[in-house]
Protein backbone atom coordinates (compact mmCIF):
# COMPACT_ATOMS: atom_id res chain seq x y z
CA UNK A 1 0.00 0.00 0.00
CA UNK A 2 2.61 1.95 1.50
CA UNK A 3 4.93 1.39 -2.11
CA UNK A 4 1.86 2.58 -4.51
CA UNK A 5 1.00 5.75 -2.57
CA UNK A 6 4.86 6.61 -2.99
CA UNK A 7 4.55 5.73 -6.61
CA UNK A 8 1.37 7.68 -6.90
CA UNK A 9 3.32 10.99 -4.85
CA UNK A 10 6.27 10.66 -7.86
CA UNK A 11 4.07 10.71 -10.82
CA UNK A 12 1.99 13.51 -9.55
CA UNK A 13 5.17 15.73 -8.83
CA UNK A 14 6.74 14.29 -12.47
CA UNK A 15 2.92 15.66 -13.86
CA UNK A 16 3.26 18.65 -12.08
CA UNK A 17 6.78 19.48 -12.57
CA UNK A 18 6.20 18.88 -16.57
CA UNK A 19 2.62 20.97 -16.39
CA UNK A 20 4.72 24.15 -14.34
CA UNK A 21 7.24 23.83 -16.73
CA UNK A 22 5.33 24.28 -19.63
CA UNK A 23 2.33 26.69 -18.49
CA UNK A 24 3.56 28.06 -15.13
CA UNK A 25 2.59 28.58 -11.60
CA UNK A 26 -0.04 30.34 -12.71
CA UNK A 27 -1.74 28.77 -15.88
CA UNK A 28 -1.00 25.42 -13.80
CA UNK A 29 -4.48 23.53 -13.68
CA UNK A 30 -4.76 20.72 -10.42
CA UNK A 31 -6.74 18.84 -12.57
CA UNK A 32 -4.67 18.40 -15.45
CA UNK A 33 -1.76 17.70 -13.47
CA UNK A 34 -4.32 14.70 -12.49
CA UNK A 35 -4.82 13.79 -15.77
CA UNK A 36 -1.19 13.71 -16.87
CA UNK A 37 -0.20 11.34 -13.43
CA UNK A 38 -3.26 8.92 -14.29
CA UNK A 39 -4.49 9.92 -10.10
CA UNK A 40 -7.80 11.42 -8.91
CA UNK A 41 -8.22 14.70 -6.87
CA UNK A 42 -8.63 12.79 -4.00
CA UNK A 43 -4.63 11.54 -4.49
CA UNK A 44 -3.41 14.63 -5.06
CA UNK A 45 -5.30 16.12 -1.56
CA UNK A 46 -4.18 13.03 0.09
CA UNK A 47 -0.22 13.94 -0.93
CA UNK A 48 -0.47 18.00 -1.17
CA UNK A 49 -2.82 20.45 0.62
CA UNK A 50 -2.68 22.46 -2.66
CA UNK A 51 -1.18 24.00 -5.37
CA UNK A 52 1.56 25.77 -3.37
CA UNK A 53 2.80 22.50 -1.57
CA UNK A 54 2.84 20.90 -4.79
CA UNK A 55 5.09 23.75 -6.31
CA UNK A 56 7.44 23.12 -2.89
CA UNK A 57 7.42 19.29 -3.61
CA UNK A 58 8.86 19.78 -7.49
CA UNK A 59 11.24 22.71 -6.60
CA UNK A 60 12.64 20.21 -3.79
CA UNK A 61 12.96 17.76 -5.74
CA UNK A 62 14.68 20.10 -8.42
CA UNK A 63 17.21 21.53 -5.97
CA UNK A 64 18.17 18.09 -4.79
CA UNK A 65 18.87 17.14 -8.40
CA UNK A 66 21.28 19.71 -8.91
CA UNK A 67 22.75 19.33 -5.31
CA UNK A 68 23.76 15.87 -6.55
CA UNK A 69 25.18 17.05 -10.29
CA UNK A 70 27.29 19.60 -8.10
CA UNK A 71 28.95 17.48 -5.94
CA UNK A 72 31.46 16.22 -7.65
CA UNK A 73 32.61 20.32 -8.57
CA UNK A 74 33.19 20.76 -4.63
CA UNK A 75 36.24 18.67 -4.38
CA UNK A 76 39.97 20.22 -5.07
CA UNK A 77 40.72 18.72 -8.38
CA UNK A 78 41.33 20.93 -11.42
CA UNK A 79 42.10 24.22 -12.09
CA UNK A 80 38.93 26.11 -10.57
CA UNK A 81 37.88 28.31 -13.97
CA UNK A 82 37.49 25.51 -15.77
CA UNK A 83 35.41 23.82 -12.88
CA UNK A 84 33.01 26.57 -12.88
CA UNK A 85 32.66 26.16 -17.12
CA UNK A 86 32.21 22.63 -16.53
CA UNK A 87 29.54 22.63 -13.50
CA UNK A 88 27.83 25.32 -15.45
CA UNK A 89 27.32 23.14 -18.77
CA UNK A 90 26.82 20.30 -16.34
CA UNK A 91 23.84 22.31 -15.12
CA UNK A 92 22.78 23.02 -18.86
CA UNK A 93 22.65 19.36 -19.29
CA UNK A 94 20.18 19.03 -16.39
CA UNK A 95 17.85 21.81 -17.69
CA UNK A 96 17.55 19.81 -20.98
CA UNK A 97 17.21 16.81 -19.57
CA UNK A 98 15.07 17.03 -16.39
CA UNK A 99 11.79 18.58 -16.48
CA UNK A 100 11.79 19.14 -13.10
CA UNK A 101 14.95 20.75 -12.31
CA UNK A 102 14.04 22.71 -15.69
CA UNK A 103 10.20 23.59 -13.38
CA UNK A 104 12.36 24.03 -10.19
CA UNK A 105 14.35 26.98 -12.24
CA UNK A 106 10.99 28.27 -13.45
CA UNK A 107 9.01 28.24 -10.15
CA UNK A 108 12.02 30.31 -8.18
CA UNK A 109 11.54 33.24 -10.45
CA UNK A 110 7.41 32.96 -10.41
CA UNK A 111 7.29 32.40 -6.24
CA UNK A 112 10.40 33.59 -5.39
CA UNK A 113 8.92 33.70 -1.59
CA UNK A 114 8.59 29.78 -1.86
CA UNK A 115 11.51 29.05 0.36
CA UNK A 116 13.06 27.21 -2.24
CA UNK A 117 16.27 29.18 -4.42
CA UNK A 118 17.32 27.03 -7.65
CA UNK A 119 20.13 29.66 -7.81
CA UNK A 120 21.16 28.56 -3.91
CA UNK A 121 21.79 25.11 -4.47
CA UNK A 122 24.67 25.90 -7.16
CA UNK A 123 26.17 29.58 -6.79
CA UNK A 124 27.88 28.99 -3.77
CA UNK A 125 29.82 26.09 -5.42
CA UNK A 126 30.46 28.91 -8.27
CA UNK A 127 31.68 31.36 -5.76
CA UNK A 128 34.17 28.86 -3.84
CA UNK A 129 35.19 28.00 -7.35
CA UNK A 130 36.28 32.02 -8.26
CA UNK A 131 38.06 32.58 -4.56
CA UNK A 132 39.97 29.62 -5.79
CA UNK A 133 41.05 30.90 -9.16
CA UNK A 134 41.53 33.86 -7.53
CA UNK A 135 44.17 32.77 -4.98
CA UNK A 136 45.95 30.59 -7.76
CA UNK A 137 45.94 32.91 -10.00
CA UNK A 138 43.54 32.15 -13.02
CA UNK A 139 41.64 35.21 -12.99
CA UNK A 140 42.97 38.62 -13.88
CA UNK A 141 43.98 41.41 -10.87
CA UNK A 142 41.10 42.92 -9.73
CA UNK A 143 38.71 40.63 -11.21
CA UNK A 144 35.29 40.38 -8.38
CA UNK A 145 34.51 37.48 -6.91
CA UNK A 146 30.61 38.52 -7.30
CA UNK A 147 31.07 39.68 -10.88
CA UNK A 148 32.44 35.93 -11.48
CA UNK A 149 29.56 34.19 -9.70
CA UNK A 150 27.20 36.94 -11.55
CA UNK A 151 28.50 35.87 -14.86
CA UNK A 152 27.95 32.36 -14.11
CA UNK A 153 24.40 33.36 -13.13
CA UNK A 154 23.50 34.98 -16.39
CA UNK A 155 24.98 32.39 -18.91
CA UNK A 156 22.98 29.51 -16.76
CA UNK A 157 19.97 31.94 -17.42
CA UNK A 158 20.81 32.31 -21.07
CA UNK A 159 21.43 29.05 -21.46
CA UNK A 160 17.89 27.68 -19.61
CA UNK A 161 16.03 30.75 -21.92
CA UNK A 162 17.92 28.45 -24.88
CA UNK A 163 16.44 25.51 -23.86
CA UNK A 164 13.24 26.84 -23.33
CA UNK A 165 13.10 28.03 -26.63
CA UNK A 166 14.50 24.40 -28.17
CA UNK A 167 11.86 22.86 -26.52
CA UNK A 168 8.84 25.03 -27.69
CA UNK A 169 10.01 24.93 -30.81
CA UNK A 170 10.58 21.09 -30.97
CA UNK A 171 13.79 20.90 -32.20
CA UNK A 172 17.06 19.90 -30.31
CA UNK A 173 18.53 22.20 -27.72
CA UNK A 174 21.87 23.72 -28.53
CA UNK A 175 22.14 25.01 -25.33
CA UNK A 176 25.20 22.95 -24.40
CA UNK A 177 27.33 24.20 -27.18
CA UNK A 178 25.94 27.55 -27.03
CA UNK A 179 27.07 28.20 -23.71
CA UNK A 180 30.23 26.49 -24.41
CA UNK A 181 30.99 29.58 -27.12
CA UNK A 182 29.73 32.02 -24.61
CA UNK A 183 32.00 31.13 -22.15
CA UNK A 184 34.72 31.10 -24.55
CA UNK A 185 33.76 34.69 -25.59
CA UNK A 186 33.21 35.55 -21.92
CA UNK A 187 37.17 33.66 -21.30
CA UNK A 188 39.02 34.86 -24.43
CA UNK A 189 37.22 38.70 -25.06
CA UNK A 190 36.37 40.20 -28.51
CA UNK A 191 39.75 41.60 -28.96
CA UNK A 192 42.15 39.74 -31.47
Amino acid sequence: MQERATRTRQALVLAAASEFDRHGYAGTSLVQVCKVAGATTGALTFHFRGKSELADAVQADGCAAVRRAVEPFTGPQGPALERIVELTLSLTRLLQDDPIVRSSARLNRERPDSGFSWAACWLPTVGELARRAQRTGQLRAGTRIDAVTYLAACLLLAAEMRVRASLQAARDPDAVQQLERMWDLALHGLLP
